[in-house]
């Protein structure tokens, strides 16, 4: 399928999803959970400092109900860049957006796209498939992992998770979704294999800890 015929599948795929989902008449019950307001600071060798607070038009553009924004720094003074969303409703046209939409906007460019399975990952003893970009801006790079994430899931297509959430609306009576994203700085290395690297040991130390804010 070309990249092209993708896109309008997915458009179409999202229109009809939001359509349906807004539709439904039964009430959702809303999911218990821990906000990310206690989310550790100390992961393992990793600590942030503190929280990168979002402004209130932002907040709006992402219509998330729960987010967070930090840059953890190991003692080498490696950094990762960690953004969650958190959506406790899909129904009301708010729904999760992959976060290369904004790259134009911001100025940064996708110079290479692929996936990425990350083996036995930490706190799950099961293989995890995410998305694998690298982004330009000017001279800097960066490589960006993400993935969808929603009632124990972890699901790096969009097109699949919209195809989840309408079967998780119909069967469960749950919108409720996340999208977790790790960003590590590529810096002279030609292919980004050491970026890769820092932002994979992140995702094994991070995963574990997303039980309780990202529900099951």
């Amino acid at each position: 399928m070309s990249l092209l015929c993708r896109a309008i599948a997915i458009c179409i795929l999202m229109g009809v999803a939001t359509v349906f989902i807004a539709n439904a008449r039964k009430a959702e019950v809303p999911v218990e959970r821990t906000t990310f307001e206690s989310f550790p600071m100390a992961i393992d060798g990793w600590r942030a400092v503190n929280d990168q607070l979002l402004d209130p038009a932002m907040l709006k553009v992402l219509g998330a109900d729960d987010y967070l924004s930090r840059v953890y720094y190991r003692a080498d003074r490696t950094a990762v860049g960690l953004f969650i969303r958190f959506f406790a409703s899909q129904r009301q046209g708010d729904t999760i957006h992959s976060p290369l939409n904004c790259l134009p906007g911001s100025g940064w460019e996708a110079v290479s796209q692929g996936r990425l399975v990350i083996p036995a990952v930490a706190g799950s003893a099961r293989d995890i498939e995410i998305n694998r970009y690298v982004v330009q801006k000017g001279l800097e790079r960066q490589m960006v992992l993400y993935w969808y994430q929603s009632h124990g899931r972890v699901i790096a297509s969009e097109y699949t998770s919209r195809l989840m959430l309408i079967n998780d609306a119909v069967r469960m009576n749950r919108t409720d979704g996340s999208m977790v994203r790790v960003i590590a700085p590529i810096s002279h290395e030609a292919d980004g294999k050491a970026a890769e690297a820092v932002a994979v040991t992140f995702v094994h130390s991070l995963f574990p800890r997303l039980s309780g804010y990202l529900p099951s």
